[in-house]
């Protein structure tokens, strides 16, 4: 479902949010599992509130524009979905490091590979199910 209610972001700063994510999720796994709420926060505001509130992404955007780099305009629902999904990966790795729990690795693993896929090829894996989704589901 493409998403008008929201401003369509920058397709250059979605890579960049996606290089944070991966940059905060290997440093994490690197020994520093106390910065994954980052990535709980902003799963959280670019997901259910929209990525013109992320501070982050602004100052991506603003960046990018004055460089003239900010790549084309992209609708924003599957990236707010992607950023959904963010949120609960990073919220249940935060869980387990809180409970004691070595798993925790295991969402930050999957969120670093794509996230990786995101920042270095702009293939964005929750965008890809999240149109697959709603193509299946005008179908029926």
């Amino acid at each position: 479902m493409l998403r008008f209610d929201v401003p369509p972001v920058w397709s250059n700063a979605a890579r960049l949010d996606g290089l944070t994510t991966f940059a905060i999720c290997a440093a994490a796994l690197l020994g520093f599992p106390y910065l994954v709420p980052v990535l709980m926060v902003q799963g959280l505001v670019r997901g259910f509130f929209g990525h013109s509130r992320c501070p982050s992404h602004r100052l991506y955007t603003a960046l990018l524009q004055k460089l003239g780099a900010a790549g084309k305009k992209e609708n924003a629902g599957a990236k707010m979905f992607a950023n959904k999904l963010l949120f609960i990966a990073s919220t249940v790795a935060t869980g387990l490091y809180l409970a004691g729990s070595g798993m925790w690795v295991v969402p930050v693993s999957v969120l670093l590979v794509f996230s990786f896929l995101e920042a270095a090829a702009s293939f964005c894996a929750a965008c890809w199910a999240y149109t697959l989704w709603y193509q299946l589901r005008g179908q029926n």
